[in-house]
């Protein structure tokens, strides 16, 4: 089949300009002069003298002069279907070009996305969505938006422009994550604005009820309305806190930590205060000494804390929490946070680290937990160059695991700092 033909692209313009310079010789042209007085002074006739002069310096000129440029050859390129094929196959947007909407084009891109049967096939059929062979059927330029053109949730732009009257060109452009985007966003508001509803609700018609009663109503009652709303005030103060540390942790996703920690006196320091005095006894400690991270001690001890909490709030009632820490292949230090109870079923495990989402929400609430903490244990070890893994076995427990690379620390950094309090404090050595 003949190679279609785009119209031609002129490489070099078609009137060039014509120079013609002429370098004067000077030097031959003093030298000429030169014996022209000569020979007027040996008395020679000076018609001839002159003569002489006059063909002499002319002759210089002429040798001196340059011959005008041979007028430059217009060479004309023109687009076949093998070089546009060549000029958009390594795009790594999906390209496609269209003859009377049959594939004649289609780059790597596209053929990996669409498959490599596309090629001569009729565009509509190829993508077999309403909305596109609307698009394509009617041979204009625009724009449609399907759904599951590769997989299920799948979301695409397709662009059309034509070229010419047989010729178009179809860009497609995946709009899956910000998608994704916009609906976590969106899910997130709305979880967020439940869970403040919920205690705010609460606390309001309480409030109403003391108010409305006066005397009316006996002290157990009335104590009974208040230790509620204290109740639903705390678990308020804690949401919020924990989505302004949510909001903080990801703002400085991309921050790299820079201090010194001596990750061992964190995490036993963090986890007897998550713990308090009246559940200090149940935890059970295997640390590794000597075990410095480059970190940000505030999220580290939040991240520990918030491991112990949950080990405690889905925990069997007085089972044991163990804590480990240990020096793990890679390099890394391993944290350990594991305890005895239900456990959590396979399906849940993937989603434990979304906001807000919770295996038992009756439970969660019941125990003051806001469905954030895993959230931001997540965006803590994402921060920190790290790992986050969870195992758990239904009827025995749940071990969550975090790892983060050990700090790389030279002999004069080791000589002239000292670990004071679970900080690198470096010493003035001078």
């Amino acid at each position: 089949m003949r190679p279609k033909r785009f119209p031609p692209v002129s490489l070099i313009d078609k009137h060039p300009v014509m120079v013609n310079r002429h370098a004067i010789p000077f030097v031959g042209i003093c030298l000429a002069l030169v014996t022209f007085v000569a020979l007027l002074l040996l008395d020679v006739d000076p018609t001839v003298a002159l003569s002489a002069l006059v063909v002499w310096v002319g002759s210089l000129i002429l040798a001196g002069a340059r011959p005008p440029e041979p007028e430059r050859v217009v060479v004309e390129k023109a687009f076949t279907r093998e070089s546009m094929g060549a000029l958009i196959e390594n795009s790594s947007t999906p390209l496609l070009v269209t003859e009377r909407n049959t594939i004649a084009i289609a780059n790597q891109a596209a053929r990996r996305m669409l498959g490599q049967h596309i090629l001569g096939q009729d565009a509509r059929m190829a993508f077999r969505q309403p909305e596109a062979i609307t698009l394509l059927g009617d041979n204009k330029n625009g724009k449609a938006i399907v759904r599951g053109l590769v997989r299920r949730r799948d979301i695409w732009q397709i662009n059309r422009q034509s070229v010419d009257e047989n010729l178009a060109v179809i860009e497609l452009i995946n709009q899956t994550a910000e998608a994704d985007i916009s609906r976590a966003h969106t899910d997130f508001v709305a979880n967020a604005s439940h869970e403040l509803r919920t205690p705010l609700a609460a606390i309001i018609g309480y409030v109403e009820t003391l108010s409305e009663s006066g005397d009316n109503l006996d002290s157990p009652t009335s104590q009974k309305f208040l230790g509620t709303i204290l109740r639903e005030a705390q678990r308020l103060q804690s949401l919020v806190s924990d989505l302004m540390s949510l909001s903080r942790v990801e703002a400085e996703k991309h921050d790299l930590p820079d201090q010194i920690i001596d990750l061992t006196a964190l995490v036993e320091r963090s986890a007897r205060d998550a713990a308090g005095s009246d559940k200090a006894g149940r935890l059970e400690f295997s640390l590794e000494r000597d075990l410095v991270v480059v970190g940000e001690i505030q999220q580290l001890e939040q991240l520990v804390r918030n491991l112990v909490d949950n080990a405690f709030k889905y925990g069997s009632d007085d089972s044991p929490v163990r804590v480990e820490l240990v020096h793990a292949a890679n390099e890394n230090a391993r944290i350990t946070v594991a305890n005895q109870g239900e456990g959590i079923a396979p399906e849940h495990l993937p989603h434990l680290t979304r906001r807000f989402y919770r295996t038992d929400p009756g439970r969660s609430r019941a125990s003051g937990g806001t469905g954030l903490g895993l959230a931001i244990v997540k965006h803590i070890v994402e921060r920190h160059r790290g790992r986050l893994d969870i195992q758990s076995q239904v009827g025995q427990g749940t071990s969550v695991i975090v790892r983060i690379p050990l700090a790389k620390l030279d002999n004069s950094a080791e000589n002239s700092s000292a670990i004071v309090g679970g900080e690198l404090e470096t010493e003035d050595v001078s």
